[in-house]
């Protein structure tokens, strides 16, 4: 269990846990290395237009947009939604995206999209929060609208994910003072009632504890209604040292020979 996931949660506590969260990804663009492989996947899906899903405070999104109009010339629009959608980041990240950022209002359930949300629907750091069964339920919605989905994971099961997570509370109590919008509330589940980092520590344990490897990633893809679709499932990484990103991609194709194609990268 994640506490931050749970509907008991309180809103204001879940708003800090995913703001600081957002500013530390933030920090150092930690999806980088996925956005030309997932710029490819745009251009073969013949979209420009991303539905996030499980967009907590707007995760990478809120320093991606330039990267691909910029370094890979490819300008996207994107759409933010979540279960529990934390409004006021979401416009404030609009407003600082010069409006390539737009929002759903509504709460957003990832395994059944509202038809009025087309575009390519992309999950960052959100995917492990899925039980099999609701994780296989989301591909197939992407597979029965014929619309491109892209989950990318920085959570892993492995040592030296787990103790970076005990990095992430010390991070958290320099930028919690620089997030804007400045909320009162964050401050007192930061520093005075340190409800924040702890639930930071527990929470990014459990992520690593529950993240798909890439062996189970592709077993969630078979068995699926797969026809004119491809999938990409591998691992990214900036360079040696860092810590690489899991990937899983899919995107309606035209042609027929590459129905369920499964291409292991």
């Amino acid at each position: 269990m994640e506490f931050h996931d749970q509907a008991w949660f309180p809103s204001s506590c879940r708003d800090a846990v995913t703001d600081t969260l957002a500013s530390i990804l933030g920090l150092e663009n930690l999806y980088a290395p996925i956005v030309p492989r997932l710029r490819r996947a745009l251009q073969k899906a013949k979209t420009h237009q991303v539905v996030d899903l499980c967009s907590g405070s707007g995760g990478p999104w809120t320093r991606m947009p330039p990267v691909f109009e910029k370094q890979e010339n490819f300008p996207i629009s994107v759409c933010l939604t979540d279960k529990y959608p934390n409004v006021e980041a979401f416009g404030h990240a609009g407003n600082a995206s010069q409006s390539k950022i737009g929002f759903h209002s509504d709460p957003v359930d990832a395994t059944h999209i509202p038809a009025e949300l087309k575009g390519f629907r992309t999950l960052f750091t959100s995917f492990h929060h899925f039980q099999p069964s609701e994780a296989r339920a989301l591909l197939q919605d992407a597979v029965d609208n014929q619309q491109g989905v892209g989950i990318f994971e920085l959570p892993r099961r492995s040592l030296l994910t787990v103790l970076l997570v005990f990095l992430v509370p010390i991070v958290a109590l320099t930028v919690v003072l620089f997030i804007r919008p400045f909320r009162l509330s964050r401050l007192i589940w930061t520093y005075l009632i340190p409800v924040n980092p702890v639930v930071l520590v527990f929470d990014g344990i459990v992520s690593c504890l529950r993240a798909y490897s890439v062996d189970e990633l592709s077993d969630l893809t078979r068995g699926l209604s797969a026809s004119g679709y491809t999938w990409e499932i591998g691992e990214e990484r900036r360079c040696l040292t860092s810590v690489p990103v899991t990937y899983l991609i899919g995107y309606p194709t035209d042609c027929p020979n590459v129905a369920s194609g499964l291409d292991r990268l």
